[in-house]
């Protein structure tokens, strides 16, 4: 039994482990191709993250949708470059809005560079990225185009807020699958894509991804308040810090307004005074830390991560299957 990528993922057929490390491999080295440019300032910029290394979680699942077709089809590798850059991209900005200082454990682009370098180094990416699939085709451009516009919608739905009558936690899982579970689906569908499976496999995958991006990010919100900055590469308690409403802030709010109880009206309370304040922050991380609501989220992290395996059911028994399927219980296994 061998090991793929971070998530400590089990391969026992070592062609398909070796295949998958060759793909991740030649993943790498268009990164850093895609990120040069001719000024060696912006090359520094783009390649920031890149250097910093990272899960590589999206050109894996492109890896392992291919091989329900030809995997070593030519597509295949350019589509997970597409997919790691838009993604790298939406960091850079991400980090802007959220005002992060640490990404992957170095300093964001907007510590180092200021606002103004990190969201251009983004939209560099996001070009680099058309540019390579400008090559794959028209389909290829499509999806991704797709996909972009609902995780920007995702991102806006965000910022704006749930509607009036509109329940927040509805709200926040429908912004996770326009953020996140869009670009985890098209990593999916463009390994089955590029590698010529059949259109009912292409679904079949896309829906996995589709919710185990969500699985993902539940993951990551749960990561937010109960691991220390070396388990996830970003300081602790960062979305708290900023006011991100991630899951279990939304269901320490929903538990408030059922129940009452003064403790959760307190903690509410805390929340919504101004956590810049490193004591108040770290009184707060330390009470969601303890409170029933982290339990809920990561019970809700577990519920998409059982949605992703039950997708997979209608396709053939493979080790690709079976590594897809392990993939679930590692999203779970980082909320634990």
């Amino acid at each position: 039994m061998t090991v793929v990528g971070p998530f400590g993922l089990s391969v026992r057929d070592q062609a398909l482990e070796a295949d998958v490390q060759a793909g991740l491999a030649a993943v790498e080295e268009g990164l850093l191709e895609a990120t040069k440019s001719e000024v060696p300032f912006i090359t520094g910029a783009a390649q920031h993250l890149v250097r910093a290394g990272g899960k590589r979680f999206r050109p894996l699942l492109v890896m392992l949708a291919a091989r329900f077709g030809d995997p070593y089809a030519p597509g295949i590798v350019p589509s997970a470059v597409v997919v790691e850059l838009t993604h790298l991209a939406t960091l850079y900005h991400d980090d802007v809005m959220d005002e992060a200082d640490v990404r992957r454990g170095v300093d964001s682009a907007n510590t180092r560079w200021g606002n103004s370098v990190a969201v251009l180094t983004g939209d560099f990416l996001f070009a680099r990225a058309s540019q390579i699939l400008a090559d794959l085709g028209p389909e290829a451009v499509r999806v991704q185009a797709v996909a972009f516009e609902r995780l920007v919608t995702g991102q806006i739905l965000e910022t704006a807020g749930p509607s009036d009558g509109r329940d927040p936690v509805e709200h926040y899982l429908d912004v996770l699958s326009g953020k996140t579970g869009s670009l985890v689906a098209v990593s999916c569908r463009f390994g089955a894509m590029m590698s010529g499976a059949d259109e009912t496999v292409v679904d079949v995958l896309t829906q996995y991804g589709e919710r185990l991006g969500v699985a993902f990010q539940l993951a990551d919100d749960v990561l937010d308040i109960a691991s220390d900055s070396h388990e996830s590469g970003k300081t602790p308690g960062t979305d708290l810090r900023e006011g991100v409403p991630t899951l279990p802030v939304l269901r320490l709010r929903e538990r408030a307004a059922r129940l009452g109880l003064p403790e959760d009206l307190a903690l509410c309370e805390l929340l919504d005074s101004d956590l810049s304040d490193d004591g108040r922050h770290a009184q707060a991380l330390a009470a969601l830390r303890a409170h029933p609501a982290l339990e809920q989220a990561r019970r809700d992290t577990v519920r998409y991560a059982k949605e992703a395996r039950a997708a997979l059911a209608p396709l053939p028994e493979c080790e690709a299957k079976t590594a897809l399927l392990e993939l679930c219980d590692a999203v779970v296994h980082r909320a634990g």
